[in-house]
């Protein structure tokens, strides 16, 4: 964990930025999600719901009993809502990096590389001239298709109407 001294000689707390916290909290984190990810976290889960609602007639369906349940569910999706953005926001990066390398090296357009920072309007621009340019290669693709086809039946026409021997080809222009 980095710690920084200041001036004056003290040492500061870690800081989001030098890695320290932000390392710690990653880690935790990820952890978290995957531990909560297992059928074993919902069995407990389901386990826990199961014998508050067992314990229900012996607390007499109070408010306190109701307010337990209530009070320990917020806590968790409360902090669950963290930990969970955490972990996407950092596969959406690894995988926005990954994508971004394989854009790099291979016949990709690299312009695309980055466009991840820009506003919702100039990416539905991007979105709709992408579209655009996959319809025209589309219909560019059917015209060499409808093309080879044609050239395939006029070279089928040139074998049944051609010559079948050198006689043939030379009398025609003895005559």
């Amino acid at each position: 964990m980095a710690v920084h001294k200041a001036k004056s000689g003290k040492k500061k707390a870690p800081t989001e930025g030098s890695g320290g916290v932000s390392r710690i909290f990653g880690d935790v984190a990820n952890k978290t999600s995957q531990a909560a990810g297992r059928a074993s976290a919902f069995m407990l889960a389901a386990g826990v719901v199961l014998v508050w609602a067992i314990t229900g007639p012996l607390f007499q369906y109070s408010d306190t009993w109701q307010l337990v349940i209530n009070t320990g569910t917020t806590i968790v999706t409360f902090l669950m809502v963290f930990l969970i953005q955490n972990s996407q926001n950092r596969d959406s990066a690894a995988i926005q990096v990954k994508l971004d390398e394989l854009i790099r090296v291979s016949t990709a357009h690299n312009s695309f590389v980055g466009i991840e920072h820009l506003t919702d309007d100039e990416l539905e621009e991007i979105r709709t001239k992408c579209e655009r340019r996959a319809e025209a290669e589309k219909a560019s693709e059917e015209s060499v298709k409808q093309t080879g086809k044609k050239a395939r039946e006029a070279a089928e026409r040139a074998v049944v109407e051609k010559p079948h021997s050198a006689l043939e080809l030379v009398l025609p222009l003895i005559i």
